[in-house]
Formats: C-alpha cells, sequence, structure tokens
C-alpha cells in the first residue's frame, strides 16, 4: 500500500487531459511510471511512455506493480478486472461516482487475487520524497516532506491540510495513505492504520475522520493494539442533525457514524483527538517527546 521509488506504475487513461498531466507530475516526482493504457491509441507513444490497450499487455511489456485509474465511473469495474489479471499489487482509484454494487464486485475479485485497492473517490498515495500515485501535491515542498509521521485520510482536502500543518511544524511525513470517502471502498481506515503501524519508518500516526459510516470506529480497534501515539482530527462536529454532509459514505445510522461515537471510541482506544487540524503537530509532538 505504501508506494516505492521501484513500483512500476502504469496508467489507465493516460492519453486523456488529467492522467497525461499527472502521470507527468508523478514521474518528474521520482514515480517510476512506465506505461498507459488507452486501447484506441494502442501501440503510440505518449509523454514518452508506450501506450497498449490493457493492462496485460503493459504488464507484459515492462512489468506492473501499481494501476491508477484516471478513467470514467463506467470503465472503473473492467479497468479493475484488467488490472488484476495484469498481476497489479495495488490499485489506485481515483474516480468518483463509481457504483457501490461495482464497488462490491471488484473488491470481492481483487481480494480473491490478493490485490489491494485504495478507492475509489481518493486523492491517492504519497511516500514523500521518493513517489506518489494519484492527485495530491507531493511536489510541493510547504505540503509534504520526508519525515516519519503517517497520515490516513478519508478526505484529500483535509488529509492535504494535515500534512501542511505537520510540515509547517517540522514534522515531515513517512507516507500519506487516502483511503476516499465513499461508503464501500477498497481499503478500510483500519487496514491503512494497520499498514503504518507495520511500517518501520513510521513513528507516530495522524487519522483523519469525517462523520458518517464505521470507518474510525473501526480503526479504533487497530489503535487499541499498538504503542505508537495517534492524533485524529473528526470532521462534522458542527453537522447539524438529520442532514447529509460532505462525503458519499457521510451517512449517520442509529448511534454510530456520529461525532461522539467516533471520538469516544478513539478516545478510549488510546488516540487523542484534537478539535482543529492546526492541533495536530503540537499534540503528536508532545506524544512523541
Amino acid at each position: 500500500m505504501i508506494v516505492r521509488s521501484g513500483d512500476k506504475v502504469v496508467v489507465h487513461g493516460l492519453t486523456g487531459n488529467q492522467g497525461s498531466f499527472w502521470a507527468e507530475r508523478m514521474r518528474d516526482y521520482g514515480t517510476n511510471v512506465v506505461a498507459g493504457v488507452s486501447p484506441k491509441k494502442a501501440g503510440t507513444e505518449h509523454a514518452g511512455l508506450p501506450v497498449t490497450a490493457t493492462a496485460v499487455d503493459a504488464a507484459a511489456l515492462t512489468g506492473i506493480d501499481v494501476s491508477v485509474l484516471f478513467v470514467p465511473a463506467q470503465a472503473v469495474k473492467s479497468s479493475v478486472d484488467d488490472a488484476v489479471n495484469a498481476g497489479a499489487k495495488l490499485i489506485v482509484i481515483l474516480t468518483e461516482f463509481v457504483p457501490v454494487h461495482d464497488t462490491m464486485r471488484y473488491v470481492a475479485r481483487a481480494n480473491e487475487a490478493g490485490t489491494q485497492i485504495i478507492g475509489p473517490n481518493t486523492a491517492g498515495v504519497v511516500t514523500p520524497g521518493e513517489a506518489f500515485v494519484g492527485f495530491m501535491p507531493a511536489f510541493d515542498g510547504r505540503i509534504f516532506q520526508p519525515g516519519n509521521i503517517g497520515v490516513v485520510s478519508r478526505s484529500g482536502s483535509l488529509g492535504t491540510l494535515a500534512c501542511l500543518e505537520l510540515t509547517r511544524a517540522g514534522l515531515g511525513q513517512s507516507a500519506f495513505l487516502g483511503v476516499g470517502g465513499d461508503p464501500v471502498s477498497g481499503t478500510s481506515s483500519a487496514r491503512a492504520l494497520q499498514e503504518l503501524v507495520d511500517d518501520p519508518a513510521t513513528d507516530g500516526i495522524v487519522l483523519i475522520g469525517e462523520i458518517g459510516g464505521t470507518k474510525e470506529e473501526d480503526a479504533a480497534e487497530i489503535v487499541a493494539t499498538t504503542n505508537k501515539p495517534v492524533v485524529s482530527f473528526i470532521a462534522g462536529a458542527a453537522a447539524p442533525e438529520g442532514r447529509k454532509m460532505g462525503h458519499a459514505g457521510a451517512i449517520v445510522a442509529g448511534n454510530t457514524g456520529t461525532h461522539a461515537s467516533k471520538r469516544s471510541a478513539l478516545t478510549e482506544a488510546g488516540a487523542v483527538v484534537v478539535d482543529v487540524p492546526w492541533s495536530i503537530p503540537a499534540t503528536l509532538a508532545e506524544m512523541l517527546a
């Protein structure tokens, strides 16, 4: 799940505007982008990269470790199947508005094949100073710097803010993992948190959540098993009761999914939940000390 500089990245939708722009940004940063997938332009070259009809063809040509999808919602399911068949170990799905039944199907398919999925509706993943996959501003040194703090976030914008505050305070990041905001996703906050707990380069963890769903309550079970300090911010404390807010996953059901339930679960597990994102660095520094 943590992408390294040597991992071979194949871009689905390379020849589109977004795929082309971000493939160049990723490659300039150090990400090992090796090929693109665009069936109508197979056999050509784009942005200095070979273009193939499928990820299977790309794997035969260059090898593949990571697949990133810059494709419309209706193309996600077939693209995931293609990447799984190609042997990708990680698939990053940036696309919004993917039908939930499609997500359920391809997550099950990927799980059977041992492929990890990040997303859908994610901004991607960053390993500062090494590689990034998606459309996070990894190349902005004011936001991302190499360090020992891992960040997990459902929101790309709030995750970016958390990294900005950490960098301002002199705390760099070991990895940023954007799990996505949809109610059904390939990677839960708990799974991403466990990745950082197991990562020897990570000494402290920031968990950015929001109201709705049970991702943060589930992540609390992982918090309870680690000695690494965990600081969390949960967005939505002031959300009006009964009103749907934010991401598609921001659905409150009964006594679960509320700001209070998430804060309580995380606090009881040993995390410190702060009221505002800019309190994260000082709180984490104190816990690390």
